[in-house]
């Protein structure tokens, strides 16, 4: 029974990650700066800012998974994402631990067609230039043989019990719940890829327990092709007993808002990914382990069923 441990235990896909190592029956430790507690796993208080502190938490540990979220702030990730990458790295290296880093795609920056694991860093945000440059410095040490590990990667997600981090779940179902008109970033009318987070999570435990993966990058499972806004929108309507009308934020909009939300401020240099087609592909995955990603109508239901389930004051 391998030990497996959890860095960033309280973001999304911790949450569903976890109760697929309990029924694999791995051994389990979820570290955070503020761990909470779940039956069948041990906890440990670290900052991945602070070596001894990572180093300490991973002791013992046959599998690490990297599933840190940092404040959305260009300042911040300019000065810490560098930091966390090397405290990890250099703490698997000393506990000869594996490494599964839980990554994004904004390295990639716009593509015309399909995003694949051979898709060239070409970034065009400050976000994509430091996540292009924390990849590399992960990749240098694969190729060097340094570390095991492998960068798995996805796109924005939605799901059950998704929500403040999920767009599709801000704008879509948690709207809806509230009877409110569902909105879109910019353009609802082109392809927009994204992950379920049950099919990431399993994703994430297949790879990290089969020896050949490491040494790779692999793109987690999501939908081809994948809907357009107004199709993913119409779809959540139908189970969310909703209307399917669609209100758009456009990009000059956007900029307004910017001024007096700092979120939105940092979020405006990725709209991109929503003014044109951003398609995700991740058939290396799927023919690997045969895998077939869940079909956007039996996600979208069943996030759709959790949303109407699910008091409001919960949901957060």
């Amino acid at each position: 029974m391998a030990l497996h441990t959890l860095l960033g235990a309280n973001g999304t896909i911790a949450t569903e990650l976890v109760p697929i190592l309990i029924e694999n029956k791995e051994s389990i430790r979820l570290v955070s700066r503020n761990p909470q507690p779940v039956k069948g796993a041990e906890t440990m208080t670290a900052d991945v800012l602070n070596y001894e502190q990572v180093l300490k938490a991973v002791q013992g540990s046959d599998i690490i998974y990297l599933l840190v979220g940092i404040q959305y702030d260009i300042k911040a990730w300019r000065r810490d994402w560098p930091v966390i990458m090397r405290n990890v790295i250099d703490a698997c290296k000393a506990a000869k631990a594996k490494l599964v880093f839980f990554d994004n795609v904004y390295m990639y920056g716009r593509v015309n067609g399909k995003i694949t694991e051979n898709t060239p860093f070409k970034p065009v945000s400050k976000k994509g230039e430091v996540r292009a440059a924390i990849d590399t410095i992960l990749l240098d040490e694969m190729k060097a043989g340094t570390i095991q590990a492998i960068i798995a990667k996805a796109v924005d997600f939605y799901g059950p019990r998704c929500t403040d981090k999920s767009a599709a779940g801000v704008l879509v179902f948690d709207r809806m719940k509230q009877g409110k008109t569902a909105q879109w970033f910019i353009n609802p009318n082109v392809p927009r890829s994204f992950n379920y987070t049950p099919d990431a999570a399993k994703a994430l435990y297949m790879l990290a327990v089969k020896d050949s993966t490491y040494g790779q990058t692999w793109h987690l499972p999501a939908v081809s092709p994948a809907l357009t806004g107004k199709e993913f929108i119409h779809l959540a309507a139908k189970y969310m007993n909703a209307s399917d009308k669609v209100q758009v934020l456009p990009s000059w909009l956007l900029t307004i808002i910017g001024w007096f939300n700092p979120f939105m401020k940092e979020m405006n240099e990725m709209m991109y990914q929503n003014k044109y087609a951003f398609e995700f592909d991740s058939s290396k995955f799927e023919k690997a382990f045969n895998f077939t990603p869940t079909s956007y109508e039996e996600a979208i239901k069943a996030t759709a069923e959790w949303y109407r389930q699910i008091p409001a004051d919960l949901r957060r």
